[in-house]
């Protein structure tokens, strides 16, 4: 009895598990049809694999037969990675087969499919190998270079560093491996700071650091004039712009490896020249020096650099001498590119609105890192004159696309150059700028500038002519 009872409970178990089963089955039929579409069932459940599997059972072969074609088609030199090859294969049974014609023609498209592919195939492997061959011509010319640089140049860098010879090398670029040291030579060290000066205001800067997150109000005595507020504020921007420095390299961001790093200069900075502070576009300068020194030899150039005649007159905002620089720079604009002059002229576009951000960065934020460093090997050979006659090589290289826009366009296109700018058509072009105007250089026509400027503010009669 026991048994039989048992029996019956499990068999009402399972009438009443089916009932419910139905009735859900019932309600997702009845929703299904309202869309007008049959519910796939227990298939919703299978994957692929269970699928094919039992497909093979059933017909009792794979569900992908051996073509009769496979044999032909792997003796072909070329195999095709579409599915272009299907048009060989014969039809299924249950269509009728391709008349003879048809079957011909797909033949010779098939063929000619083949052919241009194996063109194309020829073609690239012919460019990767002319890429390859580029890129071992350029590094043995970088490996000679270095030794050239290593064994001759730096050794007797006084008397060497002004010769043709080097001149030309210098032109081309100088290897990434001893650039450094050749910026550091060529930037020099008027200013005469030791690593031991370096460390004192990092020290200092530290402290002042220390004392503002604490909410200390001490003012030192190089200080005097300073207000908290005006130190806090520009410790802020240090801050802020490290992280904004080079932003897709991430080196430069919190936990990067060249973070403290550049904190560590532009705090510095700020202590050893608490007359300049910090100015928004140090931190490009200090990042392109540091990817080159190391911190103590980064901050002597950094501060030898920013003491320069032209950085000093931008970074302290020097107003009426960056206004002389920007008028010197459109003496050998006018003189080299005269129709692209007379239309910036006509559009009210100013040196300044493109000028700035180039001259404050040194172009580092404005062209491609590796582009950037070429015009700072120039430039550290011939002084602030590249920086103009970069610019000009710039507005010569886009002539014919800024003569057909108008203001705003230009100003757009300027301040955000194109990314994929080329490295050797822009030398090329500052190569054709003629830093020459009415048989005056650069230095004499920004000299003859200056002593007209203070003329003019002393309100001498000898200017009205």
């Amino acid at each position: 009895a026991m048994h039989i009872s048992t029996a019956l409970l499990f068999m009402d178990r399972n009438l009443l598990a089916r009932k419910q089963n139905a009735r859900l089955d019932k309600q997702n039929d009845l929703g299904w049809k309202l869309f007008g579409k049959v519910p796939l069932r227990e298939n919703t459940q299978k994957d692929s694999k269970k699928i094919q599997k039992e497909y093979e059972d059933k017909t009792g072969r794979p569900s992908k037969p051996p073509s009769p074609k496979q044999n032909v088609r792997k003796n072909l030199d070329f195999e095709p990675l579409s599915t272009t090859a299907l048009i060989l294969e014969d039809r299924p049974a249950n269509l009728p087969a391709k008349p003879a014609e048809e079957a011909q023609k797909h033949r010779q498209q098939y063929e000619e499919m083949v052919v241009q592919a194996k063109k194309r195939e020829l073609k690239e492997a012919q460019r990767r190998k002319k890429q390859l061959e580029e890129r071992c011509r350029v590094e043995e010319s970088i490996g000679n270079a270095v030794l050239t640089w290593n064994n001759e140049i730096l050794p007797n860098w006084e008397t060497m560093w002004c010769s043709r010879k080097v001149r030309d090398l210098w032109w081309q670029g100088i290897p990434p491996s001893v650039r450094g040291k050749v910026w550091s030579l060529a930037i020099g060290n008027e200013l005469n700071i030791t690593h031991e000066l370096f460390d004192i205001c990092l020290a200092r800067a530290k402290e002042r650091w220390r004392s503002l997150s604490t909410g200390g109000s001490e003012v030192e005595s190089e200080d005097a004039g300073f207000s908290a507020a005006d130190r806090e504020a520009s410790l802020e921007l240090i801050k802020l712009d490290i992280s904004r420095t080079f932003p897709n390299l991430c080196i430069f961001q919190q936990g990067g490896p060249y973070h403290d790093m550049l904190h560590s200069i532009l705090g510095a900075y700020t202590c050893y020249r608490p007359d300049v502070g910090y100015v928004q576009g140090m931190s490009f300068i200090a990042a392109v020096l540091i990817l080159n020194l190391d911190t103590a030899d980064a901050f002597i150039a950094f501060s030898n650099l920013l003491n320069k005649p032209c950085q000093m007159a931008f970074f302290r905002v020097d107003h009426g001498l960056m206004l002389t620089y920007f008028a010197a720079f459109e003496v050998f604009f006018e003189e080299n590119l005269p129709k692209l002059f007379a239309h910036f002229k006509k559009n009210n576009l100013t040196p300044d609105i493109y000028l700035i951000d180039w001259i404050f960065t040194l172009y580092s934020k404005s062209l491609p890192l590796d582009l950037a460093c070429r015009i700072w090997d120039v430039f550290c050979r011939d002084g602030e004159e590249f920086l103009f006659r970069t610019a000009l090589g710039i507005l010569k290289l886009f002539e014919d696309i800024l003569t057909k826009m108008d203001f705003i366009h230009m100003a757009q296109f300027l301040t955000r150059l194109p990314e994929d700018l080329p490295a050797e058509e822009l030398f090329a072009s500052i190569a054709t700028i003629q830093m020459q105007s009415r048989n005056k250089k650069w230095a004499q026509v920004l000299t003859a500038l200056q002593k007209d400027s203070r003329e003019m503010e002393k309100g001498s009669p000898s200017l009205r002519h």
